[in-house]
């Protein structure tokens, strides 16, 4: 029988909220209501507690972070030293938009999930308009995982892939998940405390989706996970558990 792969590193983190830890090992983090940055770069801290509760980070660029705050239905970018260099109010654009999730689509877009329409938008906020919607989705979502390519849409029963152009993808039925990462097209969903791996789900049809594989991992709570191109890292509200990130391909 096969055994969970040990911890390559244990570290204490106190964190309201752990973000992930990019290539230099360098920790991105919520605590109080502040997001810092600490590590070989330097210990840095962005806060602005007027914006209300940081709902989302997307470091997938980690010289542009998006922050996204959900209670003023505002988006602001920060530097690699958590300087403000971008800010943008849904409440003050033209086209009013309502979002309950975004994330960083690059070359000046962003991913918005209109919880008025329930449509996943591509929105170019230079330009401030819209360039691609789905067709609206019924359910609630759960979370929301993106790169520059694909966005994965998490609701109650299924996990549901879209492009840039604003195709549907692929649809897979998934009871009842707690949240999702994204790493190299791959979806991570997470579940009773169990961590299942979707390959490539964007790139399955809807007549044969990409099925689930269990990830071995030691007995730990699974508060945040975050990945890599080669290590996984879950956060257990003291302690940050570093693994190697190895999982096959379908």
């Amino acid at each position: 029988m096969a055994q969970p792969k040990p911890a390559l590193t244990t570290v204490l983190l106190n964190a309201d909220t752990y973000i992930g830890t990019d290539i230099y090992k360098n920790n991105y983090y919520i605590d109080e209501m502040a997001f810092y940055k600490k590590g070989p770069d330097g210990d840095f801290v962005f806060k602005d507690f007027s914006l209300g509760a940081i709902e989302k980070v997307d470091i997938i660029n980690p010289l542009k972070i998006m922050l996204f705050y959900q209670q003023t239905n505002t988006v602001v970018f920060l530097d690699n030293r958590l300087n403000e260099v971008e800010r943008i109010s849904f409440n003050e654009i033209q086209e009013f938009v309502n979002i309950s999730a975004a994330g960083n689509a690059g070359n000046n877009r962003v991913w918005l999930f209109n919880v008025d329409t329930q449509q996943l938008e591509l929105f170019d906020y230079r330009l401030e308009r819209k360039l691609q919607s789905s067709l609206p989705m019924e359910g609630n979502l759960v979370a929301m995982a993106s790169n520059f390519n694909y966005c994965y849409l998490l609701f109650d029963d299924t996990l549901i892939t879209y492009n840039v152009y604003g195709s549907f993808l692929s649809e897979v039925a998934i009871d009842q998940g707690d949240f999702i990462a994204q790493n190299d097209e791959d979806v991570w969903v997470v579940k009773n405390n169990e961590v299942f791996n979707y390959a490539e789900p964007g790139l399955n049809s809807p007549t044969k989706p990409s099925e689930a594989k269990k990830i071995l991992l030691p007995e730990i709570t699974i508060k945040q996970l975050h990945l890599t191109q080669d290590f996984l890292y879950i956060y257990d509200g003291k302690i940050l558990h570093q693994f190697t990130n190895n999982q096959p391909k379908n």
